[in-house]
């Protein structure tokens, strides 16, 4: 029976070789082929420069630049190796060191705490196979793992996982998690974010530095600790960088409303992106910075108005800055680009370019008296009529029946094309109504209507993408002449007659001229500034989205106080230069006083902004 009983066993032991060699060669020939292990294996990806060339946007998925880990610094790899898999120098694929002290930890954690992958092995799954949990799966991993070991040295395998490995928020490799969470390559991160990007890897959404710093700092403390334990710092380095501040450098500044307008676009040329595409935008952060921290101030504390926009733009149409709203994170609606609005006053800017075009000049005298059309009688917003008054006063006032005479002789035909020509694209109304700005629009298209009075009368197409390498090179400056010189300084003459002694005073800037208009929607619904100084055109938008009635917020308010801290900002420092035609013609002269009655009282200086 003991012969019966070894011999059973001889059996049974040849049988089970014999089926392990079996399941060896099967899950061996249906191995994917290591070599691939260098190919990325990824979709598309797609980058976004600023003005400058700098890489600091990105939408979807984002890859860095290859590293070698023997080029970066040694604390760059071990503070993944120390958290990761600290025997990763020791073992041959698979550690059976680190799988007993799993085991044994989880046994008595009473859960799993942690697990007995290695690097090797995760890079294997991360290249080759699903993250399916399955027998079949692991064997495959440990097959390749091997298979890794045995082709590559220690230091290509860390340098392909460190490529390979997902660090949260779309971005795959270390060096496109260092640009994304703190705008600067992997070969220039110090032991502190070397740490907190090695942290990631256990929890890339949950322990992301700008979704929840607290968690991923304490987890990046631990990175430290391990190090030491390990030897690859001392434990005073790992103190001091212990003390380090999180300091993420992801730009909540709202830039995603600007990349979402460009990537738009660029799908609209494209199609479908099949490769790789990096773009150079007219982006500027530093602007973009100035003018998200503008209009979160203005907002700060305030729940009506609710919402808010900016776009600023050089005077050929490339965009700078973009504020969609007053968070990103919590609506990507772009009320810059999306939402169309009545701009109200600010859309007399084409009734008086019609009017000028048709011979008249600043000058000359308009009647601001009650007008009826059809049983439609606008007002002025403070209910007074000014009889007549020259077309300065009547456009830097703001005087509703003055514009609505001066559209009806210029013609409603003329208004709407001047509108057309300088880049409205949104429906007009057809009837003298559009005097006023009823007409829905948005406010990157009256921004860039304006803008042609910042650049001497030539229409532009508001952009943002300069070029796609490889693919489009911006040529051509717009539209073309769109407005004659010598309308454009009588317009200009106007423009800042509104922000000197007009409804945009808040608007003006005491060391350099500024032109621009205010623009209030009826019951207070929508305000609008839009102006221009130097080489910086911007438009401001002040509202609810549910377009609920203001507490009387009026365009020469808080939408012209936004316009004038943003713009003093951003040209300080900067040399004064002049308005196009400003000088060329005689400069505008203070309102003359209005006399009434026998005493000769002067009339109060009430401005408004209907």
């Amino acid at each position: 029976m003991l012969r019966r009983l070894v011999s059973g066993i001889a059996v049974v032991c040849v049988w089970g070789l014999v089926a392990l060699i079996v399941a060896l060669a099967y899950f061996s020939y249906t191995l994917p082929d290591v070599d691939r292990v260098a190919e990325s294996g990824r979709r598309p990806g797609i980058f976004l420069n600023d003005v400058d060339g700098n890489p600091v946007l990105a939408k979807g998925d984002l890859y860095g630049d290859p590293v070698d880990a023997a080029r970066l610094p040694a604390y760059v790899p071990r503070a993944v190796i120390a958290i990761e898999d600290r025997r990763f120098l020791e073992h041959g694929g698979i550690d059976p060191i680190g799988l007993a002290r799993a085991l044994w930890v989880n046994i008595v954690e009473g859960g799993v705490r942690q697990g007995g992958s290695t690097i090797t092995q995760q890079l294997a799954k991360n290249v080759f196979l699903t993250p399916e949990r399955s027998i079949e799966r692991k064997i495959r991993e440990a097959l390749l793992a091997f298979w890794l070991e045995w082709r590559y040295d220690k230091n290509h395998i860390i340098s392909l996982y460190l490529n390979r490995a997902y660090f949260g928020s779309g971005a795959y490799g270390i060096d496109a998690a260092a640009r994304r969470f703190f705008s600067k390559p992997a070969a220039e991160v110090d032991l502190w974010e070397a740490a907190v990007l090695a942290g990631l890897l256990k929890a890339p959404s949950r322990l992301s530095p700008v979704a929840n710093p607290g968690g991923a700092g304490e987890r990046a403390r631990l990175v430290l600790k391990a190090m030491a334990e390990s030897g690859f710092i001392s434990a005073e380095q790992a103190q001091a960088a212990a003390g380090s501040a999180l300091r993420t450098r992801t730009a909540p500044d709202g830039r995603g409303y600007f990349a979402d307008w460009v990537l738009a676009q660029v799908h609209r040329r494209m199609g479908l992106v099949d490769r790789d595409l990096r773009i150079a935008t007219t982006f500027d952060p530093g602007l973009q910075w100035l003018a998200a921290e503008t209009v979160a101030a203005a907002l700060a504390g305030k729940t009506n108005p609710s919402q808010a926009a900016l776009v600023a733009m050089a005077p050929d149409g490339a965009v700078r800055a973009m504020v969609g709203g007053r968070d990103y994170g919590e609506s990507q609606f772009n009320r810059a680009t999306q939402a169309l609005r009545q701009p109200g006053s600010a859309f007399k800017l084409f009734v008086y370019l019609a009017a000028l075009e048709r011979g008249l000049e600043p000058d000359d005298i308009v009647t601001d008296a009650r007008v009826n059309v059809g049983g439609w009688a606008p007002k002025n917003f403070d209910g007074r009529f000014r009889g007549s008054v020259t077309m300065r006063e009547a456009f830097a006032r703001s005087l509703n029946a003055a514009a609505v005479r001066l559209a009806d002789r210029a013609g409603r035909a003329r208004v709407a094309d001047a509108a057309r020509r300088l880049g409205i694209t949104s429906d007009l109304a057809p009837d003298l109504t559009i005097a006023l700005g009823s007409s829905g629009v948005r406010l990157i298209e009256l921004t860039g209507a304006y803008a042609a009075f910042a650049n001497g009368g030539r229409g532009v197409i508001p952009y943002g993408v300069r070029e796609i390498a490889g693919v489009f090179q911006r040529a051509g400056t717009g539209a073309g002449e769109a407005v004659a010189p010598g309308v454009v300084a009588s317009m200009n003459d106007l423009l800042t007659a509104v922000v000197k002694q007009g409804t945009g005073k808040a608007a003006r800037l005491s060391d350099r001229p500024a032109a621009g208009k205010t623009g209030t929607s009826q019951s207070f619904r929508d305000a609008f500034f839009v102006g221009f100084t130097g080489n910086l055109v911007a438009g401001v938008w002040v509202g609810n989205d549910d377009g609920a009635p203001m507490d009387e917020v009026t365009g020469g308010g808080l939408p012209a106080r936004i316009w004038h801290d943003f713009m003093a900002a951003a040209h300080e420092g900067a040399p004064v230069r002049p308005l196009p035609g400003i000088g060329t013609r005689k400069t505008p002269y203070p309102f003359r006083p209005r006399i009434t009655g026998s005493t000769g009282a002067r009339q109060p200086d009430r401005s408004n902004d209907p």
